[in-house]
């Protein structure tokens, strides 16, 4: 691929879903839902066609790049395409597709108001996502960040509930502070030690601070990142569990964590370096505040009977998987942290398609009425026993393979209670998703429950078991993965 085919390939992926955008208002406003949401998926196929293009070239070694024009005086916008921004870039773009068909199913079956509003945000919200993952640079990078959480925002408040509302606030105040306090004074800093604030490998910063001081710039740039979830600045991602299940899944798997956590393990690999991180016990603040985040959240969710809710405090846990791994500072636990932005989404968003299809199908919101429902949808909640096997790590699926990873880097960087804090959070894992699996398959059904619940409709099943069978695929074919990964970790 020629540079100016390059080019033309990035603008088009991180354009397309504005014009998407676009079209979603005109046509739901004048023309018809169907119009409307038959152009939202030719866009999310066109979309992903341009990131697939990107794949060869950046497999055979080349950097695809964009510069675009300052948009202040000497600031413009960097795009370098990357192994890691490749796989986000894939993720977000190939899941939008089919949270869009889920949606369309969610949203009509469940009646909701606004839906052109929705499909507008969750357009321009993607179009933010690739910005992410194709941000070539530090400044262009925390410019997408912030366009993503003002795009989301109208998601989370979609109901126009009180309770909606004061979610929404939680979720921009938290946001946006973090990312103005924290990240922003990171980059600042770190303009002020380098002149250079683009990506590269090995990172910017290796001779030009150390200590404590670096360790505080690190702390920075780990909270400033307030998408990852970090606690406590974790409350906004279980307070947004009010928005429309679509949103939950694009929350916890499609873009908005998943840029955060991305985020972190960007800036360790191209802003601080695997080598510098590994020095002196840099990252070890960070590495234990990831470690207390998983086994926290992880207990959280054993005692909590709300299914989103629950799913909300695993999705917690599981970002700091991503994080803990980026600070072990191991080309292998930086390849499970990579894998495993992968794999959890594709299990999540199970997860969380499931909860939807159980609120729109039967009304239930609870893990405590979910008694034997899966034999009333069995194909939903077979998915569902599928994309918990993969969370919790079990072969043949795709969650094994990171945490196998990400155990071995533990080991391999000597942080032998990194490895058993992996371990231990896989068992509680176990303990908060399998009894939802217990209930629904094994305990009778309550008298007088309506015996006419059936599996979800066609539109949100097809996407339901789509990232189910995904958990599977990439389980065998996690070898391309790692082909694609192992030049930003320098592994061979």
């Amino acid at each position: 691929m020629n540079p100016e085919t390059a080019q033309s390939v990035i603008l088009a992926a991180i354009c397309l879903p504005l014009l998407g955008a676009a079209g979603v208002q005109v046509l739901g406003r004048f023309v018809s839902d169907n119009a409307r949401d038959a152009w939202t998926v030719v866009i999310g196929l066109a979309t992903f066609s341009q990131v697939l293009r990107l794949i060869e070239p950046v497999m055979a070694g080349a950097r695809p790049s964009l510069g675009l024009p300052d948009w202040m005086p000497g600031l413009g916008l960097g795009f370098e395409v990357e192994p890691l921004g490749l796989l986000f870039g894939l993720v977000a773009s190939g899941l939008w597709i089919l949270t869009s068909l889920y949606g369309f199913g969610y949203m009509r079956g469940h009646d909701e108001k606004n839906q052109t509003r929705f499909f507008t945000c969750f357009a321009l919200a993607i179009s933010a996502a690739i910005g992410i993952a194709f941000a070539g640079d530090l400044v262009t990078l925390f410019l997408f960040y912030e366009i993503l959480t003002f795009s989301t925002f109208p998601l989370v408040t979609h109901a126009g509930t009180e309770a909606a509302v004061k979610a929404g606030r939680l979720y921009l105040g938290i946001l946006v502070s973090t990312s103005v306090m924290f990240l922003l004074l990171a980059i600042l800093w770190t303009a002020n030690l380098t002149d250079d604030l683009g990506f590269q490998p090995g990172g910017i910063l290796e001779g030009r601070i150390e200590g404590r001081e670096a360790m505080l710039l690190l702390l920075l740039f780990s909270y400033g990142v307030g998408k990852a979830a970090l606690m406590p600045f974790h409350r906004w991602l279980p307070a947004a569990m009010v928005a429309p299940t679509p949103v939950s899944a694009l929350l916890h798997a499609v873009a908005v964590v998943k840029a955060g956590v991305f985020s972190v393990l960007k800036i360790a690999v191209y802003v601080f370096g695997l080598d510098m991180l590994s020095a002196g016990g840099l990252s070890d603040v960070v590495m234990w505040i990831a470690a207390i985040t998983i086994l926290a959240a992880s207990i959280k969710a054993l005692s909590l009977d709300n299914f989103k809710a629950r799913l909300a405090y695993s999705t917690i846990s599981q970002l700091s998987y991503i994080v803990l791994g980026a600070m072990l500072a191991t080309g292998a636990a930086a390849m499970g942290a990579g894998l495993h932005i992968l794999m959890h989404a594709i299990g999540k968003i199970t997860l969380f398609f499931v909860a939807g299809a159980v609120y729109v199908v039967a009304h239930k919101t609870e893990v405590s009425q979910l008694d034997g429902i899966g034999r009333k949808m069995p194909f939903t909640f077979g998915a569902f026993c599928v994309a918990s096997f993969s969370i919790i790590g079990l072969p043949p699926l795709g969650g094994a393979w990171s945490k196998w990873f990400l155990v071995t880097g533990a080991f391999e960087a000597g942080e032998f209670w990194m490895g058993a804090v992996f371990m231990v959070s896989s068992l509680l894992s176990i303990g908060y998703l399998m009894p939802i699996v217990v209930r629904a398959f094994f305990r009778p059904l309550p008298e007088g429950e309506d015996a006419s619940v059936a599996d979800a409709p066609l539109l949100m099943l097809l996407p339901i078991c789509t990232t189910a069978l995904l958990c599977f695929v990439v389980f065998f074919y996690t070898d391309a993965v790692y082909d694609l990964l192992a030049p930003a970790f320098g592994l061979g």
